[in-house]
């Protein structure tokens, strides 16, 4: 069958239109190559779509029916070049964004919000998985961005700071320190420290251990867990302290209590990340929209 897209424009205006002349006029054509097309399509369907007469056009039962066929190939023909034209300046696509507990803890709420704003066409899949194993989708392909913890090395991968965190310490209520305003980092030697585990947290664990280093101890990990839920948890029970990024505080339970580290200017950098060599329109479009609020979501 040898019916394409411009023959049922042709068909779906004269059947709207109910007047050759009114539909040719429409299409920009001849009234005589419309006529030609619509015995065409009527050749090619194998049964008659119009009742004719001089003065009288209508659809017969048959066209009524083809009509409304036609209506929803129009329809899906015409939503899918709007796509495919959307998809080409990155208004309309599909993005996997994976985050660690410090970057959704953080600024990430606020950049995915404005970005659906901004292009509602866009969706958006985020999954929460570790800076490790998030690199190593990126480099796959797996991943379109990593929200991750800096810093990066990854020759394939570029990346843009979102986020600076300075530290915090997080006790339980009833710890002796919880009474000081701000906590001397070498006042934490020798406490028992809940971390996340090794497997899972090893860049932000540099920053960590580097910073206990250059104050003179090692950490007394009594106790891990896989997320920072976990990590809570375990505080609570009184069985150690935590030294965290200052995002996620905003995640911080009931019962716990924070406090700044004393004269600490030290920062742990959330990096949005991706990988270069699978760059689309739409994602251009998200590290362009990144790059736009840098000035204001770095601090």
């Amino acid at each position: 069958m040898h019916i394409g897209m411009r023959h049922i424009r042709y068909f779906v205006a004269v059947a709207e239109e109910l007047h050759f002349r009114r539909a040719a006029e429409r299409l920009n054509i001849s009234q005589p190559a419309l006529s030609r097309a619509i015995r065409h399509i009527e050749t090619e369907v194998g049964v008659q779509l119009f009742e004719r007469s001089n003065r009288h056009v209508a659809l017969t039962y048959a066209g009524a029916n083809f009509l409304r066929g036609c209506s929803t190939a129009l329809t899906y023909m015409d939503g899918a070049i709007d796509q495919a034209q959307k998809a080409t300046t990155g208004e309309k696509g599909h993005l996997v964004i994976g985050y660690t507990d410090i970057a959704i803890a953080g600024r990430l709420p606020q950049i995915l919000k404005s970005f659906r704003q901004r292009y509602p066409e866009v969706t958006l899949e985020p999954r929460h998985d570790y800076t490790e194993a998030q690199l190593k989708d990126l480099e796959a392909g797996a991943l379109d961005f990593g929200f991750v913890t800096g810093p990066m090395l990854q020759p394939g991968l570029d990346s843009l700071a979102v986020q600076h965190d300075g530290f915090i310490v997080i006790l339980y209520a009833s710890h002796p320190l919880v009474k000081e305003r701000e906590i001397a980092l070498d006042a934490l030697a020798g406490e028992p420290f809940v971390l996340g585990t090794t497997s899972n947290w090893t860049y932000y664990h540099d920053h960590l251990y580097r910073l206990c280093r250059d104050a003179g101890f090692q950490p007394d990990v009594v106790q891990t867990a896989s997320n920072s839920e976990g990590i809570f948890g375990l505080i609570a029970c009184e069985m150690g302290i935590s030294i965290q990024a200052k995002a996620i505080e905003n995640c911080l339970r009931r019962g716990l209590e924070t406090r700044p580290l004393k004269d600490c200017a030290v920062t742990v950098p959330t990096l949005a990340a991706w990988n270069r060599e699978t760059l689309t329109p739409v994602k251009q479009r998200f590290i362009d929209h990144l790059a736009e609020q840098a000035e204001d979501l770095v601090g």
